[in-house]
């Protein structure tokens, strides 16, 4: 086991638990009792593995750039989760999610989804395994997002628009939950990053895992060692950041470092940091950091990057930045614009917006010739191209 494993009540030190309405305490305690024996079969992993490798198209490559290694005076790979089928890392949680409803006997899906990736990733795993699905989506994000929205529809998902508060990732986890609340009994919720209840955080971060046990692989392969200096990932929710980070969490030679949205600033009341800004709250099932006034009222985030607009941030990342074991940053939508551009013209691959903030931070960092990066390219920049457009008057 990690240090950093939950305990049996979910919390990573004071982060985490279950605090959910007596309705759904029946199919969280379910999950919370079956989670682990369900995924440490063999069978289970058997059927895992093979729909990572065969269907998902995993491992994903671990790519040298030679021009941001010259620009930045290091050694810089990138992990390729781009490459997944449907364009990002959402995918490994879905297959592995709905694995479980099955085992469950669960015969429909529900989920809520911000940039879209997680939406499009449980609408495939969906029509793969013939399950009804439902995707709750901000109506703001359902604008911006629009190639996504297309796709879970073709896919077979119903996709419903959330209306209420900033219309955003937010406002879909609470509409998706209230519809969990209503019919707790055939449906599971696929929680698409590492937060909720538990052991939604712990079950997430375990199937996100394959991303750092892969990396270990192909450094070792590509460098002849396994731990690389740094770890760089964006930070939301948190779920590619924890795969990313999860097999280095504890050795003491790789630095993990999560970049949050800084939006038009920290502090100018525009931004989704909540590492920076966040108090001790309780949000969506756990206690964590999340963006809140003084009386507790919950401030609306904002984010370029629709992956990135939550108010909240996963327990374990909560842990994670008050044990020291990660250090947590911030760029803004600027500096997240400017380096998607740069990748783009300069290796041929266009990033995220989510995976842009953990580029752009590179600029801010002083490295030696022989320091060994690895940047999660959490996913593919398809999906924001009328961000790009607008922004670069492509």
């Amino acid at each position: 086991m990690n240090t950093f494993s939950p305990n049996k009540e979910g919390f990573y030190g004071e982060f985490g638990g279950a605090f959910v309405p007596e309705m759904l305490y029946p199919n969280v305690q379910e999950l919370q009792n079956r989670y682990r024996e369900i995924i440490e079969t063999d069978d289970f992993q058997k059927e895992f593995r093979e729909l990572m490798r065969d269907y998902v198209g995993r491992p994903t490559p671990l790519f040298y750039s030679k021009n941001l290694s010259e620009e930045h005076n290091a050694q810089i790979y990138l992990k390729r989760e781009d490459l997944n089928h449907t364009g990002a890392h959402k995918i490994n949680n879905t297959i592995g999610q709905i694995l479980v409803a099955k085992k469950l006997n669960k015969k429909r899906i529900i989920a809520e989804t911000g940039a879209g990736q997680h939406g499009v990733a449980t609408a495939t795993a969906c029509a793969l395994m013939g399950m009804k699905c439902v995707i709750y989506m901000g109506a703001v994000d359902i604008e911006r997002q629009k190639p996504n929205v297309d796709r879970m529809k073709l896919l077979g998902a119903e996709v419903v628009s959330a209306t209420s508060g900033s219309k955003t990732l937010k406002d879909a986890t609470n509409e998706a939950i209230r519809a969990w609340i209503n019919n707790p009994v055939d449906t599971h919720y696929i929680i698409g990053s590492v937060v909720g209840p538990h052991p939604y955080p712990d079950m997430v971060a375990m199937f996100q895992s394959v991303i750092s046990e892969e990396i270990k692989v192909q450094l070792l392969e590509k460098t002849r060692n396994e731990d690389p200096d740094y770890v760089i990932a964006c930070l939301g929710g948190g779920s590619n950041a924890i795969g990313a980070f999860y097999h280095f969490i504890d050795n003491n030679k790789t630095k993990l470092i999560a970049v949050e949205a800084g939006g038009e600033g920290v502090h100018s009341g525009k931004t989704a940091a909540t590492i920076a800004l966040g108090k001790r709250g309780i949000i969506h099932g756990s206690k964590t950091y999340l963006i809140q006034t003084e009386d507790g009222q919950v401030v609306e985030p904002h984010s370029i990057s629709a992956g990135l607009d939550y108010p909240g941030i996963g327990p374990v990342h909560a842990y994670l930045n008050d044990t020291q074991k990660a250090t947590v940053v911030s760029v803004t939508d600027q500096e997240a614009l400017v380096a998607a551009k740069e990748l783009s013209q300069k290796d041929g691959i266009i990033p995220a917006l989510e995976s842009a903030h953990a580029l752009a931070y590179l600029k801010k960092m002083t490295f030696k010739k022989e320091d060994v990066v690895v940047i999660n390219l959490s996913g593919r920049g398809d999906k924001d191209m009328a961000t790009y457009q607008k922004h670069f008057k492509l």
